[in-house]
């Protein structure tokens, strides 16, 4: 543990911070998936209190994870859309009480995999 009261990531190169990012990318998408599978429609997902909060606060992770990202990478991967995935995690985190849980199960069902799927690509392009 380091002596510093807050954890510092140490020293990486730009490009292995990218790749550290999108990572926590699939990591949180591959959580919404388990937190949701169960689940056959929104109405159910909602009322489970448990996996639908957890499932609200890795699309915040995901937010907050791609902030992180350099610009410049965004703007060179622009097939993904970062903004909206960016303000989405704003509307989850300060309109809370204001969610669609069927527009929440909809993103889950048609948009996480093909996003999962790009993030990915862009691993497996970023570690060559």
């Amino acid at each position: 543990m380091p002596k510093n009261k807050y954890y510092k990531m140490p020293y990486m190169s730009n490009t292995s911070k990218i790749e550290f990012n999108l990572r926590a990318i699939i990591e949180a998408i591959d959580k919404i998936d388990m937190y949701s599978q169960e689940f056959k429609n929104a109405e159910d997902f909602y009322h489970d209190a448990k996996s639908f909060d957890a499932s609200m606060m890795q699309f915040v992770v995901v937010g907050e994870v791609i902030s992180r990202l350099d610009e410049d990478f965004k703007i060179i991967h622009n097939t993904i859309p970062w903004k909206q995935i960016k303000d989405f995690r704003n509307i989850i985190a300060h309109d809370y009480f204001g969610i669609d849980a069927d527009e929440i199960w909809s993103i889950i069902q048609f948009h996480l995999l093909p996003l999962k799927k790009n993030i990915q690509e862009l691993i497996n392009k970023t570690s060559v």
